[in-house]
């Protein structure tokens, strides 16, 4: 028994080696153009899941959603969070943001508020702890929790909103 555990041990101390070594000596391919491995997206995907899941604290959002929040999140997603994120029903801008309709069912409300608010790090997803208001924040992550159902009139009005500026 004794030298089962040893045996045990020795191997998960040749994989932690081999690991370092791997990344110590260079051999982890991190250039942006080209596409990561289903591994690297795999590992990257679920430690970022487990780190928002561990640090933001489930809250109650203290901005209810009516239809004027909704507007008012709707609004700053299209304006800050749309070109990485994609529109609402369309497209994202790139692989590494992850999608709204994804975001709305893989978060809750308050997991998507402590992103907005504390970002992502070693990703495009930054902080906003200067430009926008808690509430203003909360308003965002109500928007994108109910984007999957929002109501018909609300849809409406932000089309019109996005229409008016031009997008």
């Amino acid at each position: 028994m004794k030298g089962f555990i040893l045996g045990v041990f020795f191997t998960l101390a040749i994989i932690a080696a081999g690991a370092y070594a791997y990344l110590y000596l260079g051999l982890a391919d991190v250039r942006s153009d080209q596409p990561a491995s289903q591994l690297e997206n795999s590992i990257i995907s679920t430690a970022v899941h487990a780190s928002i899941r561990r640090s933001a604290p489930e809250l109650r959002s203290p901005v209810p959603p009516t239809d004027v929040n909704l507007i008012t999140g709707g609004r700053m997603y299209v304006e800050q969070c749309a070109r990485c994120h994609g529109a609402s029903g369309g497209e994202q801008n790139g692989d590494a943001a992850l999608p709204l309709h994804a975001m709305a069912t893989q978060f809750t409300e308050s997991q998507i508020f402590w992103v907005a608010k504390h970002g992502i790090r070693w990703t495009n997803m930054p902080a906003d702890t200067q430009n926008d208001s808690d509430e203003e924040l909360w308003a965002l992550a109500g928007y994108i929790k109910r984007t999957n159902r929002l109501p018909q009139h609300v849809k409406d009005e932000l089309a019109k909103a996005s229409a008016s500026a031009g997008n």
